[in-house]
């Protein structure tokens, strides 16, 4: 009697056990399926975000300066100029940027000489700062330009990304802008907007000091 009751003790032991092992199993399979869940759900999250950042880079390279230049006749020869010097990149990327765009016209009125030789690779350099030159960092649109040259007494220096200044000035309602060498450009056409900053198209090449 005493062995049957402990023979059928173990057997209920052994079915305990058993029921708990399989109730353990059961609970972390079922956390090992809730944390699979978790983890598709947050590379779902994570591939939606990286999407919708390729797609507002996409689009802002798409209305960028440097896609505004390129989509603009008259300023192929800067399109040129800033892939020779690798600043066409820049431009396409984020920052609020204001370009003052020399047209066709404007760099023929170069010496050929010059050009020829800022377009060489091994003057990349001094190619650069010639393009820096045109640039200021922060969009500044034109009614911006004006109500600041004003606010200079029509004499507005300002630094641009190669670190010389150029000067703005208005005359007869038309934006100035005078160079290191004391060259004077007109503002021909403004406000070209793009997704980072703006265009300011003048008719002459700004030539810094170098």
């Amino acid at each position: 009697m005493k062995f049957k009751t402990i023979v059928l003790s173990l057997a209920v032991v052994t079915m305990l056990f058993a029921s708990c092992e399989d109730t353990k199993k059961k609970e972390a399979e079922a956390q090992a399926q809730a944390e699979q869940m978790r983890m598709e759900r947050e590379a779902d999250s994570l591939m939606k975000v990286e999407e919708e950042a390729k797609f507002k880079m996409a689009e802002m390279e798409a209305n960028s300066i440097a896609a505004k230049a390129m989509g603009n006749a008259d300023l192929s020869t800067l399109v040129s100029a800033l892939q020779a010097a690798d600043m066409a990149q820049t431009l396409k990327g984020e920052g609020d940027y204001t370009v003052f765009a020399p047209t066709n016209d404007a760099f023929s009125k170069l010496p050929k000489a010059t050009l020829e030789n800022l377009m060489k690779p091994e003057n990349k350099t001094q190619l650069q700062k010639v393009l820096q030159y045109h640039v200021l960092q922060g969009k500044m649109n034109s009614a911006d330009v004006v109500a600041k040259i004003k606010a200079a007494n029509n004499k507005l220096d300002v630094a641009t990304l190669n670190g010389e200044n150029i000067t703005l000035s208005e005359k007869d309602g038309k934006v100035m802008i005078k160079d290191a060498k004391g060259n004077t450009a007109t503002v021909t056409s403004a406000d070209m907007d793009a997704s980072n900053g703006t265009v300011h198209v003048v008719d002459k090449v700004l030539m810094p000091k170098m």
